[in-house]
């Protein structure tokens, strides 16, 4: 009897040793992660050969950048940070541009309507319109003052637009019916000049400024005509050379709006441009790229949306 117990408990402990042994092999086999097939939402995160050049040119900017590009006929888009608030500094006259627009088409102004603009209202810096030149204020066409806001930057016109629009609120409320989120328009220039942090609360998103965009390019909230008009003065615009044009072939034709801050304690918050490109075969794609908080001089700022520029015009021309 007891030899039998005895046979009996070897051969429970030989049979947990072989079980033992099974577990262990099967984790040896087990495939690592590197290993297993994608799963579908591994896939999605998986980043474009684009996308990694993007990422990329951002390491050399000194700052934390911002990306999306979108071919307009397609939808195809390649992105980096893309829904991460960027201050928009003069790119936010852009959506101005679009409320002004929208009221004229609604009728409660016109193009043709004079604006007197007050002593007062004038900024000091404007690109056209500056305090030294016009201290005692001046009076303009809103159809003028479109352009300077838009082409030249200019930021007394670009205050005296936003008035006429009904101010930040009917701003916001006119993105807001054109579905576009992750957009705040919340201060005058004027407030911006006097409060350092206010750039930070108008700020955009590469996603949202893309969509904005994307609205102009299918005359969304804008009538053809406006939206020739605001192309012609986005086109004319001399502002930011060496960005979006920065590396593109001579004659290419592209609609954008620049948004610069200054630079305190050697950081500048916002280096941006955003635009419609055309393609040679006549395509049309938007981007917009922004550099925030950059330790790095403006050359490496600029040269970094020219990069990341011209990587998304050769993938497209090529493709």
């Amino acid at each position: 009897m007891q030899l039998a117990v005895l046979l009996l408990c070897l051969l429970a402990v030989g049979c947990a040793n072989g079980q033992g042994s099974v577990r262990k092999d099967a984790r040896k086999d087990r495939p690592r992660d590197s290993e297993r097939p994608a799963r579908p939402d591994d896939v999605v995160r998986q980043k474009t050969g684009l996308e990694k050049q993007f990422e990329e040119i951002a390491r050399k900017s000194g700052g934390r950048v911002g990306v999306r590009a979108m071919l307009l006929a397609t939808g195809e888009t390649f992105s980096l940070n893309e829904n991460e608030r960027f201050p928009m500094q003069s790119v936010y006259k852009l959506p101005i541009a679009m409320a002004v627009f929208g009221r004229i088409e609604a009728g409660t102004i016109k193009l043709e309507q004079m604006l007197r603009i007050g002593g007062g209202e004038v900024l000091k810096g404007s690109t056209a319109l500056p305090a030294e030149k016009y201290p005692d204020g001046t009076e303009r066409s809103v159809e003028e003052l479109l352009g300077l806001m838009v082409s030249e930057s200019d930021n007394t016109a670009s205050d005296a637009l936003l008035r006429l629009a009904g101010g930040p609120r009917e701003v916001m409320n006119y993105l807001k019916k054109l579905g576009i989120n992750d957009m705040v328009v919340a201060n005058f220039e004027k407030e911006m000049h006097a409060d350092w942090q206010a750039q930070y609360r108008n700020y955009a998103t590469p996603s949202a400024a893309v969509e904005l965009l994307r609205a102009i390019d299918e005359a969304n909230g804008i009538s053809p005509p406006n939206k020739t008009r605001l192309l012609k003065f986005l086109t004319e615009s001399p502002t930011g050379p060496r960005r979006l044009k920065g590396l593109l072939p001579e004659g290419a034709v592209v609609a954008h709006k620049t948004g610069t801050s200054a630079t305190r304690n050697n950081l500048t918050p916002a280096t941006n441009d955003i635009g419609i490109l055309t393609l040679p075969d006549g395509r049309r794609f938007a981007i917009a790229v922004f550099v925030a908080d950059s330790s790095a001089d403006q050359a490496t700022r600029e040269e970094t949306i020219a990069r990341i520029t011209r990587a998304a015009w050769t993938y497209w021309s090529e493709k």
